[in-house]
């Protein structure tokens, strides 16, 4: 590992302490950090289980026991309170696994998608980690497929080759959205 890495991995870790997924176009995405390797491993398990017919089946159940429960309690406060805060904590902590699971499966496409990309001579090697551009610039490259795909319905039966790099694309970080490179 060269200097420039370590301190990039240094530097990503102070600002990645809680080991938030990093960009994949970053030298970090390729650092292992112990925590992160584990609760991935955790949340991809919990998530596969969760969306299994058998938790769907006992959840089903333990809803159907609480509600006939009713009659017992009368239906009170409490008897709602307790269904309540079991979803409400289930829910809560269910966002975080699922997110992590989704956060994991989208840096998989990402990278699948620019694998396609760099091995596609045809293909402008600027749409790589294009998922990186501000809201406006991604607008705007958007805007390029849209006039694109009205070309293609213009042109009829000829087929043409176009590229991202006939009009450019937006430079990251540029708010006023006329700079390209």
């Amino acid at each position: 590992m060269s200097m420039k890495q370590a301190q990039q991995i240094q530097a990503g870790s102070r600002s990645d302490a809680l080991g938030a997924m990093p960009s994949t176009t970053s030298a970090l995405y390729a650092h292992r950090s112990v925590f992160l390797t584990a609760f991935d491993q955790f949340a991809a398990k919990v998530t596969r289980w969760a969306g299994s017919p058998i938790v769907f089946s006992l959840a089903l159940v333990t809803v159907l026991v609480w509600a006939l429960s009713g009659v017992l309690f009368h239906f009170s406060e409490n008897w709602q309170l307790v269904i309540n805060t079991g979803t409400t904590i289930v829910t809560f902590l269910m966002v975080f696994l699922i997110q992590q699971s989704q956060n994991k499966d989208s840096v998989a496409v990402h990278l699948k998608l620019n694998e396609l990309l760099a091995a596609n001579r045809q293909a402008s090697n600027r749409m790589i980690g294009i998922e990186d551009l501000d809201e406006q610039d991604l607008r705007e490259v958007a805007l390029f497929y849209a006039r694109l795909a009205e070309r293609a319905k213009q042109a009829g039966p000829h087929k043409e080759m176009h590229s991202i790099d006939e009009e450019g694309m937006p430079v990251q970080g540029d708010l006023s959205g006329r700079g390209r490179r």
